[in-house]
């Protein structure tokens, strides 16, 4: 009766919080709405709630399976370590952050549950500003459906991003950072908060981050002068020089003498392991092509593992039909002349699909691990059917105007 009681004060002091975080989140809109005339405050009030509703569904769903957010809420409460002794990167810095909330604010684990949804729900925020600041038009996908709705309310980006743990802080830090990259001066502090949190959760996707990022930016169309190009490119190799040895550390070459032989070496460890870890794929035995397809579209519904499969294989099939939009020689075309954004998109994301592929063989972890990066590719494709809309608008405006200047000829000279 006492647990049941506990419980109970526990599950009413989290939804205690969820005001308080309305009440700031409608204090951050605000401040958006003046910045931006396109900020659409009922479409993320919407967001917020549908977010938070994901965020009682993985609640339940962490109360019948294996969760590690349980371990994140345990481990900060270490009394031999102080608040500093957890600054580090992946797992440490996770708790780190939740340091405060539990040991200074007698946070509960259903209230630090609460709090990372919110800071999920901040990573959605930032990646509608990303998409609309750079795409001012409507897309219409299967007919009748928004394509920047569809994509904000995917289900499986939501689940994955509402619990404790390093997936909402992942998704934050790389939205952040792509909607800041655009005005790094005048958004330089959402540029380091945002390159900092993906460096603490996973230094490796920091790497892919940065060498998408500079890759994007020197190949990119935009008017920005080589010298200006060149001293951004330096900065960025030398920060990347100053972490190499924590980022190197993830994958246990820091100490290593080869380090092609022993990240392969490592790589089919890494496989072989979450191969055995259930829902495996023998990935090792596909080509590269196989690989990209598993990664970015399976669990498809002929190989869906229980119901959870079934909603995710109709999701991936979202994503399938989506992709097979930019499948034509128009698109490499429209490559040629894309903005830095595009390419440093479309650049991350096969980059970071490319070295997933050679350590994930578990559907599982496959599924949780691709939401941190599938927003780059959408808004690749959302860019292009932008792209296409303006040229077919463009057509459409002089095929009605040709016949008006034909009779104004023959009106004229007739």
């Amino acid at each position: 009766m006492q647990l049941d009681t506990a419980l109970i004060l526990d599950i009413l002091g989290a939804l205690f919080i969820i005001p308080f975080l309305y009440l700031v989140t409608q204090l951050i809109f605000n401040s958006l709405q003046k910045k931006h005339d396109f900020f659409n405050r009922r479409l993320l009030n919407k967001l917020f709630y549908y977010h938070m509703f994901f965020g009682a569904v993985y609640y339940v769903y962490a109360s019948f399976h294996p969760s590690d957010s349980h371990k994140y809420f345990i481990w900060p409460q270490n009394i031999n370590k102080s608040w500093l002794d957890f600054l580090g990167t992946e797992t440490t810095f996770v708790n780190f952050i939740s340091y405060p909330f539990i040991n200074g604010l007698g946070f509960s684990y259903e209230m630090m549950m609460i709090l990372y949804t919110w800071f999920g729900f901040l990573g959605f925020v930032y990646a509608y500003l990303f998409f609309k600041e750079n795409i001012s038009l409507e897309i219409k996908v299967f007919k009748h459906i928004d394509l920047l709705t569809l994509i904000l309310f995917l289900p499986n980006m939501h689940f994955w991003t509402a619990s404790m743990g390093k997936g909402a802080i992942m998704f934050l830090g790389l939205m952040l950072f792509a909607f800041s990259i655009k005005n790094p001066k005048s958004r330089i502090f959402g540029l380091i908060i945002g390159s900092l949190l993906v460096f603490y959760i996973r230094p490796h996707i920091f790497l892919l981050l940065t060498v998408g990022g500079l890759g994007g930016f020197l190949l990119g169309k935009d008017s920005i002068s080589w010298k200006k190009k060149g001293f951004i490119g330096l900065s960025i190799i030398a920060g990347l020089f100053l972490v190499h040895e924590q980022i190197l550390a993830v994958v246990h070459l820091n100490n290593s003498k080869d380090l092609l032989g022993d990240f392969l070496k490592f790589t089919t460890a890494r496989s072989n392991d979450l191969d055995n870890a259930g829902s495996g794929v023998n990935m090792a035995g596909y080509s590269l092509p196989e690989k990209f397809f598993t990664f970015w579209f399976r669990p498809l519904f002929f190989d869906a593992p229980g119901i959870l499969g079934i909603i995710i294989s109709a999701e991936n099939l979202i994503y399938l039909l989506l992709s097979l939009k930019i499948i034509k020689l128009d698109f490499l075309k429209f490559l040629k002349n894309a903005p830095i954004n595009v390419r440093m998109s479309l650049l991350l994301f096969l980059i970071t699909s490319f070295a997933m592929t050679f350590v994930m063989s578990n559907l599982g972890i496959i599924i949780r691990q691709k939401s941190m990066v599938m927003y780059f590719l959408f808004f690749v494709i959302y860019y292009y059917l932008a792209h296409e809309k303006t040229l077919l608008d463009k057509l459409n405006l002089t095929n009605i105007n040709t016949p008006k200047l034909e009779m104004q000829r023959k009106t004229t000279y007739g």
